[in-house]
């Protein structure tokens, strides 16, 4: 009876083998944070405080999540995002993302905003080896994976930004007196670094003044009309949005009208230029890399159509003339698309290699041309951009797509 008791056995263990689905029996790999039902991402966000503009951030990004766990998750798992509000404090975003880590338990953290909170928290969470990715700020020390490998950022950085925008003067206005103002800290710095590269040997007579800001300061009245006083005909408007919309206001005010360029990070129609006032804010040049919602161009555009049809849903408070909800969907797409590349291995080590694998990714609201791509030695996903011109109701895209690795 053995030898047939034996077979049977083994005729069950076949039928079973069969009935499972493929890859079923591979083993899954799993770091804290993770279990066969769920994803567990935090992050902090300025919710409040002087950079409040950008709390709707994690606002779309929570979202976007609440929808692909409608979808059925990653592969099963519902993503469980921790979103907490640090007032734009670096001490506040430390406290939290130790609590974070510690308490929470999260796999990652995820889009956390800020230069000054993500550079308080980067070595601690590069020591605990936890992912640190697609964080909200172009400040170019994030695409260093020699030193910092487990963080990431994700939209252009700074300087290549502040480049682009010299090479433009010195292309079209080569006699310009400029005047700049910009944010007392990295990311300020990192801009007129790459300002002043851009321009060159010409920085030292082309640009007449430089004033700063603390993001503590009520306004920057005072700095405005000093700009003014100084002759300048180019303004480079250096700001978060809150401090950019009082400068173009305060301009127009006092009746200065310099050729303006404007950061990406303050270039939104919703959240900048409405509040500065659309008539003050025509023929300011900033770039893009993403679809501007209040462009017709896109209307019928799929990307656009879809997005729109998020935020009806998922989204319906949020403003859809805020470049902000943009980019919260866009760079939420990205960690989804990391996320199922990971399949059943979900280490934090695995994460992170494929962040860095990311080929020719296209999100679907990207400009034509604008694609993700990063590698183990190159952690800057987003490396191209578009030079625009707003027309009292729109940016207008103007030049061509311009590479800048």
């Amino acid at each position: 009876m053995r030898p047939r008791l034996w077979n049977l056995t083994c005729a069950a263990i076949a039928a079973i083998a069969l009935a499972l689905p493929l890859g079923a029996s591979a083993q899954k790999k799993y770091d804290v944070g993770v279990s066969d039902t769920e994803i567990r991402l935090g992050q902090t966000m300025p919710y409040s405080g002087p950079a409040s503009a950008y709390g709707t951030i994690g606002k779309v990004e929570a979202a976007y999540f609440r929808m692909i766990n409608d979808q059925g998750g990653i592969n099963g798992r519902k993503i469980n995002f921790i979103t907490l509000d640090d007032a734009y404090s670096p001490p506040k975003a430390v406290e939290m993302v130790r609590k974070l880590v510690e308490q929470d338990e999260v796999f990652a953290i995820f889009g956390m905003l800020g230069t000054p909170s993500n550079t308080a928290v980067q070595k601690y969470v590069n020591a605990k080896k936890v992912p640190h990715l697609f964080i909200a700020t172009g400040a170019t020390k994030w695409n260093d994976p020699k030193n910092f490998p487990w963080t990431m950022g994700w939209q252009p950085n700074y300087q290549t930004e502040g480049k682009i925008y010299a090479q433009h003067i010195l292309k079209t206005k080569p006699g310009a007196k400029i005047a700049v103002i910009y944010q007392n800290d990295d990311s300020g710095k990192d801009y007129v670094k790459g300002f002043e590269d851009g321009l060159g040997e010409k920085a030292k007579t082309m640009i007449v003044a430089k004033l700063t800001y603390e993001v503590s300061d009520p306004t920057i009245d005072s700095q405005i009309v000093a700009l003014k006083g100084s002759g300048a005909d180019v303004f480079f408007n250096n700001g978060t949005p809150k401090f950019a919309a009082m400068a173009i206001r305060k301009a127009a005010e006092i009746g200065w009208k310099p050729v303006q360029y404007l950061s990406n990070v303050a270039a939104s129609v919703g959240s900048v230029l409405q509040p500065a006032g659309l008539e003050n804010s025509v023929g300011i040049i900033t770039t893009q890399y993403l679809k501007d919602p209040t462009d017709s161009e896109w209307a019928n555009d799929p990307g656009y159509q879809e997005w729109l049809a998020f935020m009806k849903k998922y989204y319906p408070d949020g403003n859809l003339a805020d470049a902000s909800n943009v980019y919260g969907y866009a760079v939420a797409q990205t960690m989804v698309q990391v996320l199922r590349q990971c399949g059943d291995n979900l280490t934090r080590e695995n994460l992170m290699r494929q962040a860095a694998s990311l080929k020719d990714l296209k999100l679907s609201m990207a400009l034509p041309g604008i694609l993700v791509n990063t590698s183990p030695s190159d952690f800057a996903p987003i490396q191209s951009e578009q030079l625009v011109r707003f027309d009292g109701k729109t940016w207008v895209r103007f030049g061509e797509v311009i590479g800048v690795k």
